[in-house]
């Protein structure tokens, strides 16, 4: 029987070197994404890892994990359970939460677009509109990303085996 990509069994890798081998490829998967989180959804991210022999890896989406830290300890546990609250509302409020900022008519319009959208039952016209305004929020998203994170690169440069 073969095993699919993707299906790897949970446990301990015995083997020391398979290990550390095995934990590198991880670090650097898991710092691709938390990096991915940050650029694409403007996420505020910071990650802490220690490797088998103790060594710190961190990456922070700010200028420094401190100041997540920092927010993070200030985030009182109120705020947190009206976050949560807010988090499993869903995402109706999107108009709402939206207006203040300059890509409001295309979070708007995709946002009217998604609530009652059956793909399967669109037409040919109905999907080249729908992939062109996710096309220009996309083009916009990044547009907006890489003028934040263009200060940082020099900072990014200086992380061990960051993408």
């Amino acid at each position: 029987m073969t095993s699919k990509r993707g299906s790897v069994q949970l446990r301990r890798i015995e083997d020391k070197t398979s290990r550390q081998v095995r934990f590198s490829k991880r670090r650097s998967g898991l710092f691709k994404k938390a990096f991915e989180l940050a650029t694409l959804c403007d996420a505020e991210v910071a990650l802490l890892v220690f490797s088998p022999a103790g060594k710190l890896y961190e990456y922070s989406s700010s200028s420094s994990i401190e100041e997540t830290y920092t927010r993070y300890k200030q985030f009182t546990s109120v705020e947190k359970d009206a976050n949560n609250k807010n988090v499993n509302e869903g995402t109706g409020n999107i108009e709402n939460n939206c207006e203040d900022t300059p890509n409001s008519n295309i979070l708007n319009e995709i946002s009217d677009r998604c609530t009652n959208m059956n793909i399967d039952q669109m037409d040919d016209i109905e999907l080249g509109k729908l992939r062109d305004i996710l096309v220009e929020a996309l083009r916009q998203t990044e547009t907006r990303k890489v003028s934040q994170v263009l200060p940082y690169a020099p900072v990014l440069d200086t992380i061990p085996n960051f993408p």
